[in-house]
């Protein structure tokens, strides 16, 4: 799994970078080693530099998938809870697509 992370308006120390890498090592557990997951798109940041509190962070994870995108963005005020709740929406989102493709397979085809 190729994974790309890009920051808005604020700076991508190390520790930020290894904890989301952590993050997406548990999305890449889903997945066995035949599937295909191609790459993961991280966006971290801040929506503009001057918010200075409410939702100040967010947290942006696209993946592509079989050909297909599964995207989840989420606003908090702490950078790691809102990566942990985008990876949370993402996870999700990768179990029901594996279960439809799973039940469809299953399905008795009509004649």
């Amino acid at each position: 799994m190729k994974i790309m992370i890009h920051s808005k308006n604020l700076e991508l120390t190390p520790s930020i970078e290894t904890f989301v890498n952590q993050k997406m090592d548990t999305i890449a557990k889903l997945f066995k080693p035949g599937e295909q997951l191609t790459e993961a798109r991280i966006e971290i940041g801040k929506p503009s530099k001057h918010h200075q509190k409410g939702l100040v962070y967010y947290a942006e994870i696209n993946l592509k998938i079989a050909g297909k995108l599964l995207r989840a963005t989420v606003e908090h005020v702490d950078l790691r809870t809102a990566i942990d709740f985008a990876r949370d929406e993402v996870e999700r989102q990768i179990k029901k697509f594996k279960s439809k493709i799973r039940d469809t397979s299953r399905k008795p085809k009509r004649t």
